[in-house]
């Protein structure tokens, strides 16, 4: 067909139908009909609602061709900017951005409930909420800002803070700096001597740990109950916990990919994880899933279809998504959902 004035004929519908608050776009297209596509050129009218004549003013109904082709009227709802998850939000809910003020961001998994006051409180990874911290290298403390959105999507202590730090699980390296007396004044001896024959290098003396990690794992509490929902975005309140078994069908709502879904490949899994600078960080008794995940979904609430909590993502690559079994969480931080 001769390609229509789109523009044009966007404005006209406007002026000759009654359709301010109902139309949404004109576009090139094909004629569906019941679903069916029919392969022949057509105008496509996007409206937000269909609805049946029945229901429309004379002036609102739309002629079956406009420009010389027919018209297929496609229902596309309310188009928004796709920022809901990346997005300043109070209420905050869980599956949009937040994180530590010195991290990106990572994802607002849920919300949970300290065991003994009963306190709302957000539950994310230590790396998310603690930036990473073993509890002694000064990472994170207890009580630093957590901000919403995180600081890759324009958070800022001055005007994004959501929470405070109040608990975390710490997280073993493979290898970490000796605490040890004797070998941190034999480390400052060996750097001494070092500096005279080569002043720009430095030695680190670490040791091999035998700790292995069970979650990544951390809460904040909201400033506010008020600032944060319970309901995880686009699927709702959370029904209780499953355990996880072999192909059990998971959901995930996380601030980067959004909605995804995979399945468990294996339990009881231990494996290292790479962290920053080259660290790595074994973990023991984890799930694995296939890939439902990209960087900044880290902290996100794993269901059922049924909207059962089954995991907590805490890393992944694109072949595999890794879960803390979301029992070993709860247990670890004394929180219940």
């Amino acid at each position: 067909m001769n390609k229509p004035d789109i523009p044009v004929l966007f404005r006209e519908l406007f002026k000759s139908h009654n359709l301010q608050d109902n139309l949404v776009g004109v576009g090139q297209g094909h004629k569906f009909i019941r679903g069916e596509n029919t392969g022949k050129e057509a105008l496509t009218i996007l409206v937000r609602k269909k609805y049946p004549k029945s229901d429309l003013q004379r002036n609102a109904i739309l002629p079956k061709i406009m420009a010389g082709v027919a018209t297929d009227i496609i229902e596309v709802g309310e188009i928004r900017l796709l920022n809901q998850r990346t997005g300043f939000c109070r209420p905050a809910q869980p599956g949009i951005s937040l994180g530590h003020y010195k991290i990106s961001a990572g994802t607002f998994g849920a919300v949970v409930k300290d065991k003994i006051t009963g306190e709302p409180l957000i539950l994310s990874n230590n790396h998310v909420l603690a930036n990473i911290t073993n509890g002694i290298d000064k990472r994170a403390s207890i009580g630093d800002p957590i901000i919403q959105p995180g600081t890759y999507d324009g958070g800022k202590v001055a005007d994004s803070i959501i929470a405070h730090l109040r608990h975390f699980v710490p997280i073993y390296r493979e290898k970490s700096c000796p605490q040890c007396r004797i070998a941190r004044t034999f480390e400052v001896l060996l750097n001494h001597c070092l500096r005279i024959v080569r002043p720009n290098y430095q030695v680190q003396l670490m040791r091999n740990s035998e700790k292995l990690n069970l979650v990544d794992c951390a809460v904040a509490a909201p400033l506010n109950a008020e600032d944060i929902s319970a309901e995880i975005l686009e699927f709702g309140l959370i029904a209780g916990i499953k355990q996880p078994t072999l192909g059990l069908a998971i959901k995930k709502s996380g601030r980067t990919t959004g909605i995804t879904h995979s399945q468990i490949i294996a339990t009881d899994v231990t494996l290292k994880v790479g962290m920053n600078n080259y660290e790595y960080g074994v973990f023991t008794d984890q799930i694995l899933a296939g890939p439902m995940s990209m960087p900044g979904d880290s902290g996100a609430l794993i269901l059922t279809d049924d909207n059962y909590a089954v995991g907590l993502l805490f890393a992944g690559s694109e072949q595999a998504t890794m879960l803390n079994k979301i029992e070993h969480v709860l247990e670890a931080l004394n929180v219940t959902f």
